[in-house]
């Protein structure tokens, strides 16, 4: 019943820009926290960026000043804005949301491609 679904991702060159979008559809009243996380080929999943219910945001700092993640709660969909996109950036990324009713409750998307290079 509930699904998070990404999608923005594709192929930039160094340098450019992509906005990434999850949302999320069925039994969900409300959202805690939203987390943006990303995969790279042969690597371990790593957090990215975290925004609370009160809009307080975290990054890993290899992306800190490039990435900005922001949320819409009446829409159930947090965003991630990623400038100045390099090659390392290139990864399957991940969105991933706790229900904000039930927090045993969480919620992972299917994940959306990445690719940075020229």
């Amino acid at each position: 019943q509930v699904q998070l679904v990404e999608s923005g991702g594709g192929l930039v060159q160094p340098g450019g820009s992509l906005r990434l979008s999850c949302a999320a559809s069925g039994s969900i009243f409300s959202i805690s926290t939203m987390t943006w996380y990303r995969a790279a080929p042969g690597k371990q999943r790593e957090l990215v960026a975290t925004i609370t219910s009160g809009g307080s945001t975290n990054y890993v700092d290899s992306v800190k000043g490039r990435f900005t993640i922001s949320r819409d709660n009446a829409k159930n969909t947090m965003y991630l804005q990623m400038n100045s996109l390099k090659p390392e950036d290139t990864a399957v990324y991940y969105c991933y949301m706790k229900d904000g009713r039930y927090g045993f409750l969480s919620y992972w998307g299917q994940g959306t491609q990445v690719t940075v290079s020229s």
